[in-house]
């Protein structure tokens, strides 16, 4: 079962209240998980036992997702603000510079909390901001159809759906490139925390200004792409070793854009490497 823990986040105005849902599990150096924008901490559970003999693993539901609140009413949910919540976060359970790892909108934040050295290493798998402009378009538009859809699709639909690897396919194949292999229950699951995400909305407008172009000296970071990364190709992977030209580029051969789901041994061992 998760835990919340609630903590002030200080704001021009002023601190607020901000909460935060997250597991806890494994032993050894602490390792904090961050999904992508309309998944959930559960994204993370094809590697979490394979990261948790080695790690003190903490995977979350980001603000407005999963079972985390929404922000409170004046806090924007831009890259800034996402920040200074993970900060706060980690003060608030005592994690002292954590590595991080990251797929997506999560990739991206990781990479974010290591150039404000909040991290000791980062693992970013297929982060946003190394997009051009017709790339983000691109992406923006086929989340929002996901979206769309998701919530537009009746409960038992979504459950028949999920029963046969060929629903599953139709429900999940824009970001898994191994789509039958998820299973069913996580299908719903996944299908429901994207149509409730009350964070959805503001955090895709927050990020039409995103681009991330600062270089990250001194901590180790891996970036990973899957050669199945439909969503954000893998061009942009190279991008992103060009801004940050000592990060070790990684290629997840048959992965899709969540490619913990498609290579769980493969990811995990990323992930491992990243923070030894």
């Amino acid at each position: 079962m998760p835990a919340t823990v609630s903590f002030p986040v200080t704001t021009p105005s002023g601190p607020q209240p901000v909460s935060v849902s997250y597991e806890r599990t494994g032993r050894g150096e602490p390792l904090l998980l961050l999904h992508g924008i309309g998944h959930h901490r559960q994204a993370w559970d094809p590697v979490v036992d394979l990261l948790a003999a080695e790690r003190d693993v903490i995977a979350v539901d980001l603000p407005g997702f999963g079972v985390s609140p929404a922000l409170p009413d004046g806090l924007a949910y831009d890259l800034p603000t996402t920040t200074a919540v993970f900060a706060a976060f980690c003060e608030a359970l005592e994690l002292e510079r954590p590595h991080v790892a990251g797929n997506s909108l999560g990739g991206l934040l990781a990479l974010e909390l290591g150039r404000e050295k909040l991290a000791r290493s980062v693992t970013a798998l297929s982060p946003a901001g190394f997009w051009s402009e017709a790339e983000r378009r691109y992406a923006f538009g086929v989340l929002l159809t996901m979206r769309h859809i998701s919530r537009r699709l009746p409960l038992p639909l979504v459950e028949r759906l999920s029963r046969t690897a060929a629903g599953r396919t139709a429900l999940t194949s824009t970001i898994y490139a191994r789509p039958a292999r998820r299973a069913p229950e996580a299908v719903v699951a996944e299908t429901l925390a994207l149509a409730q995400a009350t964070g959805f909305d503001q955090t895709l407008r927050a990020g039409t200004t995103v681009q991330f172009t600062d270089d990250i000296p001194g901590i180790p970071v891996t970036v990973g792409w899957g050669t199945r990364d439909w969503l954000l190709v893998r061009r942009q992977g190279i991008r992103a070793k060009q801004i940050i030209p000592a990060a070790r580029l990684v290629r997840l051969p048959g992965c899709g854009h969540c490619p913990m789901n498609d290579d769980p041994a493969l990811v995990a061992r990323v992930i491992l490497d990243a923070s030894s």
